[in-house]
């Protein structure tokens, strides 16, 4: 079968013909019906995670961390699933015996961390004809929800869900969160703060189309993310800066402005893993602002976020691409020329 594989790190990836797997005592084999791609990708095929041990020393791997699609079999012991039921993929390994996992936060599983986290990290992920899922317990039933459009829940979604959901505490009325960078998790993040609270929501990008989008799912402003941006924030935000601020860039430049934004006691939640730095000091931030990073999600949360989609709340902006064009398809990303997620569907 075809997979699109990390086989150099600092190279992109490329096209190649691999065995089908097989699966095995508690295993499930996925027809892949779609593939997110997702900036992360980008990063692991210039170099810029030469640090991280799983993403180098297990090469080739096959890329994808946004699967979706429908049983082709299953394994000894398995129950409850069947033959062409669509299914989205929980994509993180979770060990659950650690307490993490006991805790369900499969997401900071302490066993698999350095290990190869997930898939398309340093293990075989969705970017190919099948993919081999080694617990079913990752998977969840999608109902009538269409495999190629359901994808990015996973990552696109599941992330800023996660960043937004143990905020919600500053997100009550009369609140504002500013969301910085809105390509395929912006939009998630924007559409997913609309369903979820009654904050007022300042979207910045320095792509009009993106801010356009923005602003049809839900953002009361939008500003221009240029050297006006943190001016323009400020009159976004009636002067007094945000509660909330998610960063899904993590640029130097995007950080600085993001501690120019906040409030006092306000929160800045870095999604963004471009790796920048911001020099901090007492008064860089709003008193008793705070910092930090977040990192995808649980497996109930993206139970929740299935359930939010199958109501018809969200719902994703998807450009499609076959397997054979996967290549083109992220030079399209990082020419920041998709204005969604961008999907690719090995069967169509």
């Amino acid at each position: 079968m075809k997979a699109f594989q990390l086989v150099r790190p600092g190279a992109m990836g490329e096209l190649r013909s691999v065995a089908q797997p097989a699966p095995g005592q508690g295993e499930v084999l996925i027809k892949v019906g779609g593939a997110g791609l997702c900036h992360s990708d980008l990063h692991f095929m210039h170099g810029d995670f030469a640090h991280v041990p799983y993403l180098n020393d297990n090469v080739p791997f096959t890329l994808g961390h946004e699967p979706a699609g429908w049983v082709e079999a299953v394994g000894a012991g398995v129950h409850g699933f069947e033959r062409g039921q669509p299914v989205i993929v929980y994509p993180i390994f979770g060990c659950g015996h650690c307490a993490a996992c006991h805790a369900g936060l499969d997401h900071r599983c302490q066993v698999h961390a350095a290990s190869g986290p997930a898939l398309g990290l340093g293990v075989n992920g969705a970017l190919a004809e099948y993919m081999l899922v080694k617990s079913a317990r990752q998977l969840l039933p999608l109902g009538d929800l269409d495999p190629r459009q359901a994808a990015p829940l996973t990552d696109a979604a599941l992330t800023p869900y996660h960043a937004i959901r143990r905020n919600l505490q500053r997100l009550r009325p009369g609140a504002t969160v500013v969301v910085i960078g809105v390509g395929g998790l912006g939009q998630m993040a924007v559409q997913l703060l609309s369903v979820l609270s009654p904050a007022r929501i300042v979207a910045v990008d320095r792509s009009a189309d993106k801010l356009a989008a923005a602003r049809a799912l839900g953002a009361a402003a939008t500003v221009v993310a240029d050297a006006e941006a943190s001016r323009a924030l400020r009159d976004a935000t009636r002067g007094q800066r945000a509660d909330l601020v998610i960063d899904l860039v993590g640029v130097d430049a995007t950080l600085k402005l993001a501690a120019s934004s906040v409030a006092a006691g306000g929160r800045i939640e870095v999604i963004g893993v471009a790796g920048g730095k911001l020099d901090w000091s007492f008064a860089r931030l709003a008193l008793e602002a705070s910092i930090g990073s977040s990192y995808w999600g649980t497996p109930t949360e993206l139970r929740e976020i299935v359930a939010l989609a199958q109501a018809g709340r969200i719902g994703t902006r998807v450009e499609r691409f076959t397997l054979d064009d996967t290549a083109r398809a992220y030079g399209l990303l990082e020419a920041g020329q998709i204005e969604g997620r961008a999907v690719v569907t090995p069967h169509g």
